[in-house]
């Protein structure tokens, strides 16, 4: 398609608007009187079927007929020029009932490959109220399995970018009001400022919206098929009034974390308060979409020994000064482990082999348990893993399954089964820190009400100070000296690299504290703990209060 070709609706009777500028403007009626022929998969007897790759000259084809029927408003003719017309024709007509667009402007792109993208000027009217509406969206021609002809690939996005199968595209009275989020000290957070937030404050307004006080606005919005999933606000005609709603988070802090996580393709860093549980920021890059900082679940390599670390020494197999043989390689039950580059240390303790992040010295101990899942127990009874979290939106709260032999013995690094996020990591190093596990929060529990999570047990004194020294040093001497250097105060670390299989470079973890703040980031194939992830955490602990 060329950009000059305008495809409109207008005033809810669908027309086509002729432009002419760019590489080439064509007419969209032009071609379409003749031959242009209906039907989707079927084929006449005699029709020889075609096969191999659509041509260029078949995808500026079959998307003029295509933008055509959808700009004569003629949903079912549209929809049969796709390889799905049971799921299109409800949706090309749903565009206008449900969703309400009175007029429209599609300008069409240059073709790549396949893909015809195009940009769309739209009105959406509903009861007196009118705005306009700007999105960009793209098609695919295919070609049809059975007819050989070229068809609109159809998928929900075809209509808009963000729709997904089983959604509506619906303009009405909203289902919640909407909220003026604000951090702990009431400075504002929006999605503009931080977009990291974006699905967080979707999710708090589906659920907190009508506590919050506020009155329901005119929104042009998606639909999910999951009612637990919130409603996506595509755009607003009327706001409505929004209600108040207080979070833990800190304006300072996730400046700082949004910042930070930008410097990497993928990347999820969390900031909790350990004397209360309170989330003070979450930040993903991408910033959209899923919210991996919270809902993720990955192998969080060595930072898992800060739980390894309180289980042994709890159980009094080990303590902070006490000798360690730290040897390049260690087996259990014919499963093999090793140090990065095969490094050993001599004649280090528990904490020099912490510092440094040695592998077998840890792996080493796990037979003297004489329980396989002693650190399942440990992280689920003291740390809060595996608990059923309520922070106020919708979180994956880690897991350390119960195993045996050599899987078990991966779990103390922080391999194998072991699944963890950033809000995981910062909330265990936050226990480390106070001793007691206080359950992450984003709102209030006051709020609603709603259980929060305890566990079994706290550590006992000594241990909690034996593992913050051990993570002091890690930060002064260790691994995390690098990453730490910019923050002042008490501070501590422990780092990690997760390996993945058929991933080249390992995954990025780290996790750290200063003073009453502890946090906790990832980055995909980021490599060494404190290379990547560390400097993110330090960015957030140096912010954040």
């Amino acid at each position: 398609m060329r950009s000059g070709a305008k495809v409109a609706i207008v005033g809810g009777v669908f027309a086509v608007v002729v432009g002419g500028v760019g590489y080439g403007a064509y007419n969209v009626l032009d071609g379409l009187n003749g031959g242009g022929g209906g039907g989707t998969d079927s084929k006449s007897a005699s029709a020889e079927v075609k096969t191999g790759p659509v041509t260029k000259a078949e995808i500026d084809d079959a998307s003029k007929k295509f933008l055509k029927a959808w700009a004569d408003g003629d949903a079912d003719t549209a929809s049969q020029l796709t390889n799905n017309a049971a799921e299109a024709g409800p949706a090309l007509t749903g565009y206008r009932e449900t969703a309400h667009v009175t007029e429209a402007v599609i300008t069409p792109g240059p073709a790549v490959g396949a893909k015809v993208p195009y940009t769309v000027k739209a009105t959406v009217s509903f009861e007196g109220r009118s705005k306009p509406w700007s999105y960009s969206s793209e098609l695919t021609v295919v070609r049809g399995l059975t007819t050989g002809r070229p068809l609109v690939d159809w998928a929900p996005a075809v209509i808009h970018p963000d729709l997904t199968d089983g959604a509506t595209l619906r303009t009405g009275a909203a289902s919640t009001p909407s909220i003026e989020a604000v951090d702990h000290n009431g400075r504002p957070l929006t999605k503009e400022k931080y977009p990291s937030l974006g699905t967080i404050l979707d999710a708090l307004r589906a659920k907190y919206g009508e506590k919050a006080g506020g009155t329901a606005g005119i929104e042009t919005v998606i639909e999910n098929a999951d009612a637990k999933s919130p409603d996506k606000t595509l755009l607003t005609l009327t706001k409505g009034r929004p209600g108040k709603l207080r979070t833990t988070l800190d304006a300072n802090a996730q400046a700082a974390a949004e910042v930070a996580v930008k410097k990497f393709s993928q990347a999820s860093v969390v900031a909790v308060k350990p004397s209360t549980g309170a989330i003070r920021a979450v930040a993903n890059n991408p910033a959209t979409g899923f919210n991996a900082a919270m809902q993720g679940k990955q192998a969080p390599g060595s930072t898992m020994k800060i739980v390894t670390a309180a289980m042994l020494i709890e159980k009094g197999l080990a303590s902070a000064n006490q000798k360690i043989e730290c040897p390049p390689t260690a087996t259990y039950y014919s499963r093999t482990f090793k140090n990065l580059d095969d490094f050993s240390i001599p004649d280090g303790t528990l904490t020099t082999s912490f510092a440094r992040s040695c592998n077998t010295a840890f792996i080493k101990l796990i037979d003297d348990t004489k329980d396989d899942a002693a650190l399942a127990k440990e992280a689920r009874d003291v740390f809060g893993i595996g608990l059923d979290w309520q922070t106020g939106v919708v979180s994956y709260d880690g897991g350390v399954p119960e195993e045996t032999q050599g899987e078990a013995a991966a779990q103390y690094i922080g391999q194998g089964t072991v699944q963890m996020n950033a809000l995981n990591m910062a909330s265990i190093t936050a226990t480390a820190r106070t001793g007691t596990f206080r359950q992450p929060i984003i709102v209030d529990r006051e709020l609603d009400n709603r259980p929060i999570a305890t566990a079994a047990r706290s550590l006992p004194p000594y241990v909690s100070q034996q593992v913050t020294n051990m993570m002091r040093q890690t930060a002064s001497w260790g691994t995390g000296k690098a990453a730490m250097a910019s923050v002042v105060g008490d501070k501590g670390a422990k780092t990690g690299s997760a390996e993945v299989d058929g991933q080249a470079t390992s995954n990025s973890w780290f996790a750290g504290f200063n003073n009453d703040l502890a946090a906790a980031a990832v980055v995909q194939s980021g490599g060494h703990g404190g290379d990547a992830a560390g400097p993110v955490v330090a960015a957030v602990l140096r912010a954040g209060s």
